[in-house]
């Protein structure tokens, strides 16, 4: 789809806050032990009060421009909980968030916000998350509001790698959710080449990443540690 009118802002900010980091000569090595050309946390956004702001305003465009009204605003725990807080304080809306299990006490509530209701009674549910990535964990939030009756057609993130993984993750539900971003990969190397953060020649080392995430470190030489 289309990118928000807060799409380059955010892009901007999220690099020059360290919220996403590119680095193809040096490259950072992930918990998988491979060598990758990007790093992304998204929680660094939070220490700027304008930064939530804009993420908000973007994900709030993105609604209008799909025509969806959610009943019910859903963060994912934890890196969802702030984005779907000021999000639903801004369109007015009851908040919950998913545990990526229940817990092992007390009420064993996986999904927190719901009351006594314990379920979403059919309700129009959007899940917020900040990152999709192999959508490992958006696929369990969904199924876990699915699971508890709730209707949750759309996902929306800040920013995606935009791997075969995550695609095939969503692509495999039914009911159907559609995932949405404020930002993509490709969008992030364009906006950080536009701004000089990195070089035309270094914008092609990344695309060739985008190709075959898992092959690009050991075609760069810098084979995989094993963990």
């Amino acid at each position: 789809m289309e990118k928000t009118s807060y799409s380059e802002k955010i892009a901007q900010k999220a690099l020059e806050m360290g919220a996403i980091r590119l680095s193809p000569q040096k490259p950072f090595c992930w918990a998988s032990g491979y060598y990758m050309p990007i790093y992304n946390d998204n929680r660094t956004l939070l220490g700027d009060w304008e930064a939530r702001k804009m993420i908000a305003s973007a994900f709030g465009e993105i609604l209008s421009s799909i025509g969806f009204d959610p009943d019910n605003i859903a963060g994912t725990s934890t890196a969802g909980i702030p984005h779907a807080t000021t999000l639903s304080d801004m369109l007015h809306k009851p908040l919950t968030y998913i545990r990526s299990s229940g817990k092992d006490h007390g009420l064993k509530n996986q999904i927190e916000g719901l009351g006594r209701a314990k379920g979403y009674d059919g309700k129009k549910v959007l899940l917020i998350e900040d990152l999709i990535s192999t959508g490992m964990s958006s696929i369990k939030a969904v199924k876990a509001i699915q699971e508890a009756d709730g209707l949750v057609p759309y996902c929306l993130a800040i920013f995606t790698y935009g791997t075969e993984e995550g695609k095939k993750a969503f692509g495999d539900l039914d009911p159907v959710c559609t995932p949405l971003t404020i930002l993509d990969y490709d969008y992030v190397i364009s906006i950080a080449e536009k701004t000089g953060y990195i070089t035309s020649e270094e914008k092609e080392i990344l695309k060739d990443w985008s190709s075959s995430p898992f092959t690009w470190g050991e075609k760069h030489g810098w084979k995989k540690e094993e963990r």
